[in-house]
């Protein structure tokens, strides 16, 4: 896809990010800044998260998404706008349209999570399912904005919509003037290149760091290669950063002034969900814990005080369910267990008792006695069980061989 019109290709300035800052006035909140304790023990200096989960439609997008459409000619805005999101940027161009009195189609991936669809929709937008990843999804309203002469909002590639995320970087400097590290989670590029151009205009020795999941990946590479390339089939629950390719317009503004984009794990967007809920009481989408999984993967590489910006808080309910789970197994704080033992009555109770007595938590047991691939006198038990970290699986573990079971992989 291309995108590379005079105005599409624009350079974006400060000036910019703080025209944008005036037009968002009364429109975006200014979303707080909290301190993290215990984040700020394990870096070993001063860590402040910036909430733009909090902000309204939960996430950053209202803001690029509200500059973009108020800038249009009365001519663009009565043709209506039309975009294409996973969920973040589609809430915030449902919004932005219904302030601005601009009708809306928004094209969302087909497993999009069903509260991004609903919000989407109660905010006033027509909503089109199209396409498994949101590159097919932005192809679908390219080619409506075509037949129908919409205009195509795009979620980062645009200056207009960059400058909006810019403004995220004018409060940051704002509300922690002191920062010398900003960790920002990356997709396709418009919030790091946002923070980047106004934060480096003002404090050009504030390092800007980007954090991709791994399995989503297109920075590296493309930053390798000098231009934008795309990585098939991404994969990471991360949906808020699972972009293909990154964007023209941001993509040389983040070679030019982001200092580094790193990747982060599964694991990693998991334990820093878990600890965005836990420690923080935030409730955080996994894009959104990116930064914070950056600074629990390699604690000791950042420079503080540090401010992680947590971009979005719109996490479907039953994901949240099972990151979380992922992320109490990565800290060995849930623990699966699979074993055999003899068939007679009284053995699942005896096990149960030995799972008691090491203080282990069984959340759920699967019995089964009919299955070709025991013996006659054979049961096998798959045991999910809450535990308290590292130390006490492996004492769970011990208990179990020292009462005789042998545990499968």
């Amino acid at each position: 896809m291309s995108y590379g019109t005079a105005d599409s290709l624009r350079s974006v300035t400060l000036d910019d990010v703080r025209g944008a800052q005036k037009m968002l006035s009364g429109v975006a909140r200014v979303t707080a800044m909290e301190g993290s304790r215990h984040l700020s023990q394990l870096v070993g200096a001063p860590v402040h998260l910036k909430c733009e989960n909090l902000q309204r439609t939960g996430s950053f997008k209202l803001r690029g998404a509200y500059v973009r459409i108020a800038g249009l000619l009365p001519e663009e805005r009565a043709a209506g706008v039309v975009a294409a999101s996973a969920g973040n940027h589609a809430q915030g161009v449902a919004l932005a349209s219904a302030l601005l009195g601009v009708h809306a189609t928004v094209f969302m991936p087909k497993g999009a999570p069903l509260p991004k669809i609903s919000a989407t929709q109660e905010y006033g937008a027509e909503v089109r399912l199209h396409g498994q990843v949101v590159d097919e999804t932005l192809a679908a309203a390219e080619e409506y904005a075509a037949k129908t002469g919409a205009v195509f909002i795009h979620p980062f590639d645009h200056p207009d919509v960059i400058a909006g995320q810019g403004t995220v970087g004018l409060e940051i400097l704002e509300q922690c003037p002191e920062a010398r590290t900003i960790v920002v989670g990356v997709g396709g590029g418009g919030l790091a290149a946002g923070i980047a151009v106004a934060v480096k205009a003002i404090r050009p020795d504030v390092r800007i760091v980007g954090v991709q999941a791994a399995g989503a990946a297109a920075y590296p590479p493309s930053l390798a290669a000098g231009h934008p390339v795309s990585v098939r089939n991404p994969a990471t629950m991360a949906d808020g950063i699972k972009v293909g390719r990154p964007g023209v317009v941001p993509f040389g503004i983040v070679k030019d002034l982001v200092d580094e984009v790193r990747t982060v794990g599964e694991d990693d967007l998991s334990a820093a969900l878990l600890l965005c809920l836990e420690r923080a009481k935030l409730v955080v989408e996994p894009a959104g814990a990116s930064p914070v999984a950056a600074l629990l993967a390699a604690p000791d590489t950042f420079d503080g005080p540090v401010v992680a910006v947590l971009s979005g808080g719109n996490v479907d309910p039953v994901l949240m369910q099972r990151v979380l789970r992922h992320g109490m197994a990565a800290q060995g704080r849930y623990l699966a267990v699979r074993l055999r033992l003899t068939d007679r009555p009284g053995a699942l109770a005896t096990l149960l008792g030995v799972l008691s007595a090491v203080d282990a938590n069984v959340l759920d047991v699967s019995h089964v006695r009919t299955d070709p691939r025991l013996g006659l006198t054979e049961a096998e038990v798959e045991l999910h069980l809450e535990t308290k970290g590292p130390v006490h699986c492996a004492e769970v573990g011990r208990a179990l061989r020292d009462a005789g079971y042998t545990v499968m992989d």
